[in-house]
């Protein structure tokens, strides 16, 4: 906005016509419509004069704006309507006083009140629900009482007593409970002018911050007098939990009262009685396992006559580009691989490098099935083996998970990657291979030794894979093969994940066998240990999960599978065809 010209003389002082042309609203050429026009030409502009009361005139001129509501609207042409917004454009200096529009012209636009509609539709109706939480529930998820959303929670006093004899111990559970504790503790601090907590009212869930968290929380100060039937004994927790569930329906009739229970036996007590009863859904991250980014997405039969027209190719690097623009960009992710294989033709294996606006770059693959380009002694047999071994071969990818069932080479082709990185091109200083140590049978007791030599049974995979990898070279005599293994084991460092709290890898190879029994808050600890240079590799069988309370949808390596999904400098592949042993192809299949 120009400002007005300077007075010509000393003393001189601006007329208000000068103020009126610079508050005047002016016509957007570009937007102004005919009946806008006339709008803007009716609008009434600022009246300023001179007044020796001028500063107690302000308070009342800016009391009388109204709230600019209409702020919130969709955007309009700027000269369209009369936006309380422009009374505060001009500069006032003092000695001027500025008069309010009326309020008739400040109304909030017409295209607001859709729009407050709509949000008043997106309200749930009818009264929201109360969800009594098992202390299992708390234990298993901390966070658990601000993930309801608008809905309310209800604790039971018997959910308390459960959660201080769980709270001693180095476990998670006990790591959990005092988490817990610390929540309720802080939630409880807002007390009434006794110290007390109003029991009716309850405690607002968001007045520690957590915004998401639109219920109240409700604790059992009061005996609830119910009657369950006499099989059940009185005394025990589960049992007064449902009691509590009992009572609360009675108190509440018009609303939902829900049993939420970690417990499977407590939830089939619970609808045995009639009570509804639910699972903490929550933790998962998927609902269906076959919903999991496999990372593959084979192309249409006629994907060249429909992208053939607008597409672009270019060689660089021994690579060959498609730019490509149609209905398949949507669907794709950065360093998801596409193939298309007709018969006839020359197959297209491909990885999508780039994703512009509605334009994305495919770029062809390098072909690990052929002895030239062999890793380590070891090429790929399949498609997702040459998929995978493109993942781990490149410099640009930090993080790669590979999973699939047994037998389908993970373990193997991630080793003989990470050792051509190591040893022959110098990328990565050393590897470094950690795993979960829980047991698939009976635990055999304490293991002797250092961290090294206790994880030595663990790791009998990566020696089984090594010894693979030491008979690939078969020029090199016994003496060499003995010496090759030796340098081998030395690059080779074996990690307890006990001990990776607040460390740093530096240039390091990171293998973590075995990730499907890791918790979402496991693989998180995992996976910000990486430093400058360090490339995480995740292998792991979602269908054999040894770990108690995780499924195919709450495990961490799902979790983290589906975060990393279309991150630049991350991959995932699922590989589907075991090259173990014909037997083990057909267990895998059969059993």
């Amino acid at each position: 906005m120009p400002l007005p010209k300077p007075p010509s003389k000393k003393g001189d002082l601006l007329q208000s016509s000068d103020y009126e042309a610079q508050a005047a609203p002016k016509a957007d050429k570009r937007t102004l419509k005919p009946h806008a026009a006339e709008a803007a030409a009716s609008q009434a502009t600022l009246d300023l004069h001179d007044g020796g009361q001028a500063l107690a005139a302000r308070a009342p001129a800016r009391a009388a704006v109204p709230a600019p509501t209409a702020a919130r609207a969709p955007a309009q042409p700027r000269t369209a309507t009369a936006s309380p917004v422009l009374l505060r454009a001009p500069a006032v200096p003092a000695g001027i006083v500025a008069r309010s529009l009326p309020a008739t012209q400040a109304a909030p636009a017409p295209a607001a009140r859709p729009a407050a509609r709509k949000a008043r539709a997106k309200t749930p109706a009818g009264p929201a629900k109360l969800f009594v939480l098992d202390t299992n529930v708390l234990m298993h998820d901390p966070t658990s009482l601000f993930r309801f959303e608008e809905h309310d929670v209800f604790l039971p006093m018997i959910t308390l007593e459960e959660l201080d004899n769980h709270k001693k111990g180095m476990s998670e559970v006990a790591r959990n409970a005092r988490q817990v504790s610390r929540e309720l503790d802080a939630l409880a601090s807002f007390t009434q002018h006794d110290g007390t907590v109003d029991a009716k009212a309850g405690i607002p869930l968001a007045k520690t911050g957590h915004r998401e968290a639109g219920g109240t929380l409700y604790f059992q100060t009061t005996g609830l007098d119910v009657r369950l039937p006499e099989g059940l004994p009185q005394g025990k927790a589960d049992n007064q939990i449902l009691g509590v569930v009992q009572g609360l329906r009675g108190q509440h009739p018009g609303r939902e009262v829900v049993l939420v229970s970690k417990d499977i036996n407590m939830r089939v007590k619970a609808r045995a009685l009639g009570l509804p009863a639910e699972d903490y859904f929550n933790d998962k991250t998927l609902e269906d396992g076959d919903l999991l980014y496999t990372g593959v997405l084979p192309l249409p039969a006629d994907f060249w006559e429909r992208h053939g027209k607008t597409m672009e190719s270019w060689q660089q690097g021994g690579h060959t580009y498609y730019r490509i623009s149609g209905p398949l960009v949507p669907a794709l992710l950065i360093n998801q691989f596409v193939y298309l294989e007709t018969p006839g033709a020359a197959p297209l294996y491909a990885r999508v490098a780039e994703i512009t606006g509605k334009t994305a770059v495919l770029k062809t693959l390098r072909d690990y099935t052929h002895g030239k380009n062999a890793v380590w002694g070891v090429t790929a047999r399949n498609r997702e083996q040459n998929f995978a071994l493109n993942l781990l071969m490149d410099p640009e990818c930090d993080f790669i998970t590979l999973t699939g069932t047994a037998g389908t080479g993970k373990t193997l082709l991630t080793l003989a990657a990470g050792l051509s990185q190591v040893l022959d091109e110098r990328r990565y200083t050393e590897i470094i291979v950690t795993r979960v140590t829980v047991p698939v049978g009976d635990d055999i007791g304490f293991l002797p030794g250092n961290e090294e030599e206790k994880m030595g049974p663990w790791m009998g995979a990566l020696d089984d894979n090594l010894e693979v990898l030491a008979r690939s070279d078969s020029s090199a005599g016994e003496w060499g093969r003995a010496a090759t293994n030796d340098l081998v084991r030395s690059k080779i460092k074996i990690k307890s994940l006990n001990f990776m709290r607040g460390r740093t890898f530096l240039n390091k190879f990171v293998l973590i066998d075995e990730a499907q029994n890791l918790t979402p808050k496991q693989m998180k600890t995992l996976i910000t240990r990486a430093g400058p240079g360090t490339k995480i590799v995740c292998l792991g069988n979602l269908a054999q999960i040894d770990t108690p309370y995780l499924t195919e949808g709450s495990s961490g390596l799902t979790y983290a599978v589906d975060r990393f999904k279309g991150w630049p400098h991350g991959g995932h592949l699922t590989l589907a065809r075991g090259e173990r042993s014909r037997l083990a192809d057909f267990a895998s299949e059969v059993l």
